[in-house]
């Protein structure tokens, strides 16, 4: 693992996450629950997350079918910049697992995190490079107030090389984690190990 960064309760590290839900045991699971855990997600059977959301099956079909578009297509936006924004979504949404998962995804395909420890801190400052600031910034601006983007907030990342492609996947990793991090800070609460308490 990279460097460990610690900052205004955020972290790098890997953590938990716990249901205040009743979650659904897999040894219970219908079928179809059960299909749908396994198209989910690899850990989907072990993980809080995924098992109280089961209780919507549908749902959760639907839901990861489109995460893993936004997140895993090919082409466009490069893996590692859809990373970043949703790290700075999470980080501006207070989502402390969210920022956990989606820093250290950065960090392994971007193979730096000097940037995480900048977002940690004071996300309206990050960004390494010009590209990496105007993400940064279009990243919270959207976050925080989506009804007021208009043409004056995509000119920046027009100026540092973005095309229009490139800015939907951009608009579109940052929904996701707008609805994403709700979910997860209304559901339960992110766990510590012992390591990293």
């Amino acid at each position: 693992m990279s460097q460990i960064i610690r900052d205004n309760g955020f972290t790098n590290e890997t953590l938990g996450w716990a249901s205040w839900l009743p979650i659904v045991d897999p040894e219970q699971a219908s079928p179809e629950q059960l299909e749908v855990l396994k198209e989910s997600h690899p850990k989907a059977m072990t993980s809080e997350y995924y098992l109280t959301l089961i209780h919507q099956p549908e749902v959760l079909r639907q839901r990861s079918l489109v995460f893993n578009a936004i997140m895993y297509a090919p082409g466009g936006l490069p893996r590692y910049e859809r990373e970043l924004a949703s790290t700075v979504v999470s980080r501006v949404n207070h989502c402390v697992y969210c920022a956990s998962v989606h820093a250290q995804r950065f960090e392994q395909l971007a193979k730096r995190n000097e940037v995480v420890a900048e977002i940690f801190a004071d996300p309206a400052t990050a960004g390494g490079n010009p590209r990496e600031q105007a993400i940064i910034r279009f990243s919270i601006e959207l976050t925080l107030d989506p009804g007021a983007i208009g043409p004056e907030h995509l000119q920046p990342l027009r100026d540092v090389g973005l095309n229009d492609g490139e800015i939907l996947d951009l608009i579109q990793a940052v929904a996701i984690f707008a609805w994403a991090n709700r979910l997860m800070l209304n559901l339960g609460d992110p766990v510590y190990s012992p390591e990293s308490a």
